[in-house]
């Protein structure tokens, strides 16, 4: 009921998809055929929902956007080893907003680097080992090893002010 009232605003739109809800509960309607029933199960569920769901649209959209969700933890996976590398235990002054920035900074400039002419020459591919479709290092040209670190001795005894 309350994925229902918060994805549909208007209470008409409430009514209709609960009634669509409920034909689709109780297999009656345009899912009562043993056709539909039968391939519930064999289908491919958007193919499906395209396929069958066309009668009742509220529920359709739904069952898109719930279908549309990733189903792996890759991106948080990512998301977190960014955070393990900006917040470490050598650099645990940052506050967690300033961390949860520098987190959102790295992963934007990963994906704009992608767009980059750059990134075909392998300047900012580097970026990405590790990254996506990681399979191995090749292709990815020559890797530098360098120690990469945010703390900066100078900069901690500067007092920096936002406008």
């Amino acid at each position: 009921m309350k994925c229902f009232r918060r994805l549909f605003a208007l209470n008409d739109d409430v009514g209709k998809v609960m009634e669509e809800y409920a034909q689709f509960s109780m297999k009656s309607g345009p899912f009562e055929d043993l056709t539909c029933i039968a391939r519930m199960h064999s289908m491919d569920p958007k193919s499906w929902w395209v396929n069958i769901g066309a009668q009742t649209p509220l529920l359709q959209s739904l069952a898109f956007k719930v279908l549309g969700q990733p189903t792996s933890s890759s991106c948080s996976e990512r998301n977190w080893s960014t955070y393990a590398f900006i917040h470490s235990l050598r650099r645990n002054k940052l506050n967690p907003s300033r961390a949860q920035d520098l987190v959102f900074i790295h992963n934007n400039l990963r994906l704009l680097s992608r767009n980059s002419e750059e990134y075909a020459e392998l300047y900012t591919k580097m970026w990405d080992v590790g990254g996506d479709a990681f399979d191995s290092l090749e292709d990815v040209g020559f890797l530098e090893f360098a120690e990469l670190s945010l703390d900066e001795p100078d900069l901690e005894n500067v007092l920096l002010v936002e406008d």
